[in-house]
């Protein structure tokens, strides 16, 4: 396999990895109303990351690639804002594996970032 090969497969594995990471961390929220409800989107838009990044590599065209990882880099942006508000709320006390969680939510957005605005330079030049 070459680089961008490995690096593809990679980030498969990284995306799933941090989906499955937050429907564990969810299990240690304090029981409130608005549990539920956070940690339904957050395990949402968290796999929706992981699934949405695997059909962009599967994008028959630069066009489709782009329209599939600019859903992505929203649903990475949605998971950290979910990282935030329970960071805020305090719903977990479980801090090291919060600050894990948004650390690496972090990095995927960036990575998922620079590639949809590499990619719209591509299509656009």
């Amino acid at each position: 396999m070459n680089p961008k090969d490995i690096f593809v497969e990679e980030m498969k594995k990284r995306t799933k990895k941090f989906g499955v990471d937050v429907i564990l961390f969810c299990d240690s929220f304090r029981q409130s109303k608005a549990t539920s409800v956070i940690t339904y989107q957050l395990i949402k838009s968290a796999t929706s990351t992981g699934a949405n990044y695997r059909a962009a590599c599967r994008g028959r065209s630069r066009a489709e690639f782009f329209s599939k990882i600019s859903i992505v880099v929203e649903e990475a942006d949605e998971s950290l804002f979910w990282l935030e508000v329970i960071n805020d709320s305090k719903l977990s006390e479980n801090k090291t594996e919060l600050k894990r969680l948004t650390n690496e939510c972090t990095e995927i957005l960036k990575i998922v970032t620079k590639s949809k605005d590499t990619t719209y330079k591509n299509i656009n030049h």
